[in-house]
């Protein structure tokens, strides 16, 4: 900024002022300090809009930094609840998953007793129905046994 540098010139010429000795006074060129004083005020109102156009500036970088830092809160909070959305899926998924195994593995469970049951009924009625057939079958033997037996007492006692 220009107005500081034409402070700074002032100030020099204060102190390279004469001074009067005993009273602290000062003897300056009053043309030369009414110039920089006049150059000071010339300068002072385009320093300050430069001053405002930086302030204004900053205040609008500073929106748009809240407005895109804002935008990168909204888009993490929604990623943030997509993952949390799909861990969620995830996690019913395989919980789903776990209760369909775990009722086919009863279902299956079930099935084997069942068939098992069924092949032993099975072949109890077959063994009931072959012991029976050997009861017939030995009952039979038996009576042939016994007509050949009698038919042969009958032969011999013909002879």
């Amino acid at each position: 900024m220009e107005i500081l540098k034409l402070i700074e010139i002032l100030e020099d010429k204060i102190e390279h002022a004469w001074t009067i000795p005993l009273f602290n006074r000062i003897l300056i060129d009053k043309e030369e300090l009414l110039k920089c004083v006049d150059d000071i005020s010339t300068k002072l109102p385009e320093d300050l809009k430069q001053a405002r156009a930086v302030k204004e500036e900053r205040k609008r970088i500073l929106s748009e930094a809240e407005a895109e830092a804002q935008k990168i809160i909204n888009e993490a909070k929604e990623k943030a609840a997509a993952m949390v959305q799909e861990h969620e899926i995830t996690k019913a998924a395989v919980e789903q998953s776990s209760q369909i195994i775990d009722e086919a593995s009863r279902k299956a469970r079930d099935l084997r007793a069942g068939t098992q049951n069924f092949i032993i009924s099975l072949l109890s009625q077959t063994e009931e129905r072959v012991a029976h057939s050997q009861d017939i079958i030995k009952s039979a033997l038996e009576e042939m046994h016994s007509q050949n037996v009698t038919r042969q007492i009958e032969s011999d006692s013909q002879n």
